[in-house]
């Protein structure tokens, strides 16, 4: 770690943002469900002498630090997962069935703690950055409904992290263009005609036919989808029938597809919808396909990228180009308004994303809290000292 004020003031604050984010989770709300988690967000806030945005939101915080223009928005996301913990930890969360176990407290108080350091050179600032504690990142729906509040109205660029427990304390992934997935969920019904077991003739059998659908599509990746690109179908849950001795009339699967490519993601739809319709034709079945639009790709401006990867520099960090997700993120929602950056932060986790086990290594809390406030000063520093179209200049 350098000498830096910034950072001697996050290493300061280790201590309360470890605190914060043992407290959040404790207490773990879920999408759209994080009532407790706001109060708890704006007292922390306001303690901090932090001023409070008035946006129409439900759930979640829009805060400013510094006045004017241009806008830098710095965003953490705060809902958590429905998860049964098996950590064992001291501060386990004390709700059955409810977990961070995606790392959005840490993402919270992280954010926090870049508010603490923001507001101690409040006077230092070239403009203004607004801090988006963004509810529903899970139902991959708080993004839009914190665009549509108007909290990135005057934005012109915006700034999020993910923690990763595969990378050690100290690392921050910074990557331009794509870093995740677009993340778009399907359903399928497929229906047939049932009868009893032992004469299977007499119908029409939907699990045979739901069975050759989970088989089809894995051909489409291998098949349609070029060898130097990439795309994943999971189907994950495949549900018929109700007793031993009977065909059903019906079978249902769901899952997901990942894809970092616009074009791949048109593509590999159209061939899903095509193999099932074959597929459920060549069994004299129909099948109904009903997708669940998800966020598109995290696609990275490049000049931020720079921007951030000097930043970690200047503050002795350890940037690297980190391997791309197929997770998603609705982070890249706001990617579709203003040029945006999403970093991965090393947390050194035992597990990963999603896990009943998972944790990380909390020493990473003032790396994240120094690495945002830093990146927010000089991108203010950037952009009034450049007054021209963010698209233009990022690009």
């Amino acid at each position: 770690m350098s000498n830096d004020t910034t950072t001697r003031s996050a290493a300061a604050l280790a201590s309360r943002l470890t605190d914060i984010r043992r407290e959040l989770h404790r207490n773990p709300e879920l999408s759209h469900e994080e009532f407790e988690t706001t109060i708890r967000i704006k007292s922390w806030l306001e303690a901090g002498g932090i001023r409070i945005a008035d946006y129409p939101l439900k759930t979640g915080v829009i805060a400013e630090i510094g006045t004017g223009s241009p806008v830098i928005a710095l965003r953490a996301d705060i809902d958590a997962l429905p998860i049964q913990e098996e950590t064992g930890l001291p501060f386990a969360s004390a709700v059955p069935g409810k977990m961070h176990a995606c790392g959005h407290d840490f993402h919270t108080a992280a954010l926090i703690g870049a508010a603490y350091l923001l507001k101690e050179r409040e006077q230092e600032l070239k403009g203004t950055v607004r801090l988006i504690f963004q509810p529903a990142e899970e139902k991959a729906k708080g993004a839009r409904q914190v665009i549509a509040s108007g909290a990135l109205e005057g934005v012109q660029a915006i700034f999020g992290l993910h923690n990763k427990p595969d990378l050690p304390v100290g690392t921050i992934g910074i990557k331009g263009g794509p870093l995740m997935a677009a993340a778009d969920g399907f359903v399928v019904e497929v229906a047939g005609r049932g009868s009893h077991a032992a004469v299977p003739e007499a119908g029409n059998d939907p699990v045979l036919t739901a069975a050759h659908i989970v088989t089809a599509l894995q051909s489409i990746v291998s098949r349609n989808v070029g060898a130097l690109d990439s795309a994943v179908i999971s189907v994950t849950k495949l549900n018929s029938g109700t007793a031993w001795n009977v065909i059903p009339e019906k079978a249902v699967l769901d899952g997901t597809i990942r894809t970092f490519d616009p074009d791949i993601r048109r593509r590999v739809r159209e061939r899903f919808d095509q193999v099932v319709a074959g597929v459920a034709a060549a069994f004299d079945t129909t099948a109904v396909v009903r997708w669940i639009e998800g966020p598109p790709p995290v696609h990275n401006d490049e000049g931020l990228a720079e921007l951030a990867w000097r930043e970690a520099e200047r503050l002795e960090l350890l940037p690297v180009n980190p391997v791309p997700s197929l997770a998603g993120e609705d982070f890249a929602a706001y990617q579709q308004q203003v040029p945006g950056l999403f970093v991965f932060v090393g947390t050194d986790g035992p597990q990963e994303w999603h896990h009943p086990a998972f944790d990380l290594d909390e020493r990473a809390l003032p790396v994240a809290a120094d690495f945002l406030a830093g990146t927010a000063i000089h991108a203010l520093s950037h952009f009034a000292a450049e007054p021209q179209d963010p698209k233009e200049d990022f690009q």
